[in-house]
C-alpha cells in the first residue's frame, strides 16, 4: 500500500498497511509548516530480491518453527526518510477493514511471533528490502493467529503526534485441528405490514454472529420466515464477510412479500467456509437460530370488516324494501276489499229499493 503525507523536520518512524488507519499517540509542541514537501511511501510483501506481487503473507507453521520473510519498503519522496518497523496483533474494523493494534497496545497473539529490526533508511525514490522472522510459540494453540507488520512515520499534527503506517497482514496459521465455526446469537425479526390489504409484508431481521472456531472464515446460507401449516413461507440468500477467530459482525436481511397470517417463525442457517488454505480434516460447524414473531393481517381484517358490514347494510336495505313491497302489496288488497264490499252493499241497498 502507499501512503502520502505532509513531510516535517520531526523524527520519522514507522509504517502499517493495506488499510492500516493513522493514529494519534503523543502530545508535541513542533507544528508542521503547511509548505513542508509531501513524504509518500508503499510497503509490500516480498523475496529477496524485491516485491513478489504477494497482497500478503500467509504461513502455516509447526509449534516451535522459525521461517525468514521479507517486506520492501519504497520511499516515493524526494528526500531519504527513516522509517520505524513494527508488527503486531492484527484485526478487523466494523467495517470490515483489516487493521494492527496501535503502538500503545500491547500484542499477544501474532504480533509477538514476528521480529524485524526497529528501523530502516530508505534513499529518495528507492526500495529497501527488510527480512523479519516469523517463530511459532512452542505452545502455538492450532488455528490462525493474523499480524501486520508495517512501516511508520511520526508528525506533528497540530498539538498532537500522529504516527501514519502503512503495511499488510501476516496472515499466520498453527498446524493442528482447525475448526470452522460460527454462532448466531440476539436474533429479532420485526414485521414491517402494508396498509395495503393487497400488498404483503416485509420481514426484518438483525443478529450477530461470532467465529468461535479458530480460523478466518466467511459465512453464506439461508434466511426464511414461514407461516401457519407451512404458509406463506419465503426465503433468501445471507452471507458473512471474512471474521477472524473471536471476531462478531452484526448482520441484517430483509424478506419481502411475506404475507401476515398470524404467527411467523424466523430461521437463519449459516454454513461457514474457510477463507484460505484447505486444511486437511478442518471441521466445519453450521449454525441455527430461529424465533418467532406475530404479525396479524390488520389491513385485511379491516377489509373484511369493511365488506361484511357492507354487506350487512345491503342486506337490511334489501329486507327493508321487501317489507315495504309486501306492505304495500297488503294494503292495496285490503283496499279492493274494502272497496268490494262497498259495492255490494250499494247493490243490495238498490234491489231492496
Amino acid at each position: 500500500m502507499t501512503r502520502t503525507l505532509p513531510r516535517t523536520p520531526l523524527r520519522l518512524l514507522a509504517v502499517l498497511a493495506a488499510v492500516f488507519v493513522t493514529v494519534p499517540i503523543a502530545p508535541a509542541t513542533a507544528v508542521a509548516e503547511p509548505t513542508s514537501p509531501t513524504l509518500t511511501w508503499a510497503v509490500q510483501p516480498a523475496n529477496q530480491q524485491g516485491p513478489d506481487g504477494r497482497r500478503w503473507v500467509e504461513r502455516t507453521l509447526d509449534p516451535g518453527q522459525v521461517v525468514t520473510e521479507h517486506l520492501a519498503v519504497r520511499n516515493l519522496s524526494d528526500g531519504a526518510v527513516v522509517f520505524a518497523l513494527k508488527a503486531a496483533d492484527g484485526y478487523l474494523t466494523d467495517k470490515g477493514r483489516f487493521n494492527m493494534l496501535p503502538s500503545n497496545r500491547e500484542s499477544t497473539d501474532g504480533g509477538t511471533w514476528i521480529r524485524v529490526q526497529k528501523t530502516v533508511s530508505v534513499g529518495p525514490n528507492q526500495t529497501k528490502v527488510v527480512p523479519f522472522t516469523i517463530t511459532a510459540p512452542n505452545d502455538a494453540t492450532p488455528g490462525d493467529h493474523p499480524a501486520g507488520i508495517a512501516a511508520a512515520v511520526t508528525s506533528a499534527g497540530g498539538t498532537v503526534a500522529v504516527e501514519s503506517r502503512v503495511g499488510f497482514r501476516v496472515m499466520l496459521r498453527a498446524s493442528g485441528t482447525v475448526t470452522g465455526s460460527l454462532a448466531i446469537s440476539g436474533l429479532t425479526a420485526r414485521y414491517e405490514r402494508s396498509w395495503n390489504p393487497f400488498s404483503a409484508g416485509t420481514v426484518h431481521l438483525r443478529y450477530t454472529t461470532t467465529n468461535d472456531g479458530n480460523i478466518a472464515v466467511t459465512g453464506t446460507g439461508r434466511t426464511a420466515a414461514t407461516g401457519p401449516l407451512g404458509l406463506a413461507a419465503r426465503q433468501t440468500a445471507t452471507t458473512v464477510e471474512e471474521t477472524l477467530p473471536g471476531g462478531t459482525r452484526e448482520v441484517g436481511a430483509r424478506l419481502d412479500g411475506v404475507w401476515a397470517l398470524g404467527r411467523l417463525q424466523t430461521r437463519v442457517d449459516l454454513t461457514p467456509a474457510i477463507l484460505s488454505g484447505d486444511p486437511a480434516g478442518a471441521e466445519i460447524k453450521p449454525a441455527t437460530a430461529t424465533v418467532t414473531i406475530w404479525a396479524l393481517p390488520w389491513p385485511q381484517l379491516a377489509l373484511a370488516a369493511a365488506l361484511a358490514a357492507l354487506a350487512l347494510a345491503i342486506r337490511n336495505t334489501v329486507r327493508r324494501r321487501r317489507r315495504r313491497i309486501a306492505q304495500l302489496l297488503a294494503d292495496a288488497r285490503n283496499e279492493g276489499r274494502a272497496e268490494a264490499r262497498t259495492s255490494a252493499l250499494a247493490g243490495n241497498a238498490a234491489k231492496s229499493s
